[in-house]
């Protein structure tokens, strides 16, 4: 059971999500939402923080209850993420592994609805969202112009091997192991993660320029 391998060994915190539920066309969400944005793959009520529980014994019962339910990691506990698309963790994550840097899991899942590919996340210790816009910012990027982005204080995670939508199921890109106990901080790994965003990043659009005002006409 793997939730409880998470409050087992590693002591994250962990609460039960939604659930996808088959049958004829699409599969559906469990909270019974049409349309839901996040199917199969977000908290099943609004007290789902003061829920969440590291204890083997809390979350053995949670999932022999709701065994397809879907496994949510609170962030901004016991670590944060970044997270960036697939192809550019991709780059930055083998530039990390060539300079040997401390790295923690990172995990692989579908992009939200509405975005094409998959992402990856790299966990980092607690704190990191109230400080990359000036991370980001030393590195001379204006806040927004990558994609890249922090989850902290209030969000979560939808671990592995939970099934996200019809898109199709969080993985492990680098597994939880007593090797990358100690997370990474975001500092360490900023630089390239910004580096492979700043590549795959479209081109600024110039500045279209300003037609001179026409000379008034002869009398």
């Amino acid at each position: 059971m793997e939730a409880v391998r998470y409050a087992e060994e590693r002591h994250w915190e962990v609460v039960p999500g939604t659930h996808l539920v088959d049958g004829e066309g699409p599969p559906r969400c469990s909270c019974g939402a049409p349309g839901c944005p996040v199917p199969g793959a977000h908290p099943l009520g609004p007290d789902w923080q003061q829920r969440a529980s590291a204890g083997p014994g809390v979350v053995r019962r949670w999932w022999t209850e709701q065994p397809q339910a879907s496994i949510l990691l609170p962030t901004g506990r016991s670590f944060d993420a970044l997270d960036v698309p697939e192809r550019a963790g991709c780059l930055a994550l083998a530039r990390m592994e060539r300079m040997e840097l401390q790295l923690g899991p990172v995990l692989e899942a579908p992009a939200p609805p509405g975005q094409r590919g998959r992402r990856l996340l790299f966990l980092v210790l607690p704190g990191t969202l109230v400080k990359l816009p000036e991370l980001l910012r030393r590195l001379g990027w204006a806040p927004g112009r990558l994609d890249l982005a922090g989850r902290g204080e209030g969000d979560y995670i939808v671990a592995p091997p939970s099934r996200i939508g019809p898109y199709g199921f969080a993985q492990w890109a680098r597994p939880p192991s007593a090797l990358n106990r100690w997370l990474p901080d975001a500092t360490e790994l900023i630089n390239p993660l910004a580096y492979a965003c700043g590549r795959e990043a479209p081109a600024p659009r110039p500045a279209q320029p300003v037609a001179a005002p026409a000379a008034p006409a002869a009398r």
